[in-house]
């Protein structure tokens, strides 16, 4: 008997909004990672971004205090918005094979990057002016692809002023604007109506991904359970590859 896809994949977005509410990252990355391996990208993304729109819309109110509307409004946002647009267009033109590629890649560089991280013991270090905005720009291409700026606009970000509290502010509404802007162009395209049904099913799993993340937070060693994550989706980025690598070669 076949698995409806979409029952796993409800699974993977408990857990992906249990390791953003334990330790405050990935969500997408993770839930779209692990759902790629079994639908293609631009199928799954008019589920996974509304969700995401709720989550980050929540956790930026909350923290509104915390944002830096200067880097926010001057440099962020300008750039992600331009790449966003891009890789939103982007996507019609490019196979979902190749997206799945591009996503695995992605997905291993920023999950052994962190993982050396942890390992050494090193802080990010601070980029020239431009290659920030080069960076910056790169990760609204990659979200505009599939919604996963995340790990380049951190690495673009590290070695920054910003104070941990600032940093995840002002992220978390990053997120928010963008995904927003994208939930909106699914509507536009004809993609997010389709998509309702599993978006209203898939609903209750931030609530209670929220309640087992607090739980978790408070009693599991945030660094082990980082590595944990990040391992699993060095894994899922392979599998990502392999996947896909005989389909374009």
């Amino acid at each position: 008997m076949m698995v409806d896809p979409w029952l796993l994949i409800g699974l993977f977005v408990l857990l992906a909004y249990t390791v953003e509410a334990a330790t405050g990252f990935g969500s997408l990355v993770i839930a779209l990672s692990l759902g790629a391996l079994l639908l293609p990208v631009p199928e799954l993304l008019p589920v996974l971004v509304p969700l995401n729109v709720l989550m980050s819309g929540f956790l930026a109110w909350r923290s509104r205090r915390h944002i830096d509307t200067g880097l926010l409004l001057k440099i962020i946002l300008p750039l992600m918005l331009v790449g966003t647009l891009a890789g939103f267009l982007l996507q019609g033109w490019l196979p979902a094979s190749l997206l799945k590629l591009l996503l695995g890649l992605l997905i291993i560089w920023f999950a052994l990057r962190e993982l050396w991280r942890i390992h050494s013991g090193t802080a990010g270090n601070a980029h020239p002016a431009w290659l920030n905005r080069v960076l910056i720009l790169g990760a609204g291409l990659t979200h505009g692809l599939f919604a996963s700026g995340g790990p380049l606009l951190v690495y673009a970000l590290a070695g920054s002023s910003l104070d941990k509290s600032r940093l995840r502010a002002t992220l978390l509404c990053v997120w928010f604007s963008l995904n927003a802007g994208l939930s909106l162009l699914f509507l536009l395209d004809g993609r997010l109506l389709p998509a309702l049904p599993q978006l209203a099913l898939f609903l209750p799993l931030l609530l209670v991904g929220a309640l087992v993340g607090e739980y978790l937070h408070h009693r599991v060693d945030e660094q082990r359970f980082r590595q944990w994550v990040y391992s699993v989706l060095v894994v899922t980025g392979t599998l990502l590859i392999a996947q896909t690598s005989s389909t374009l070669l």
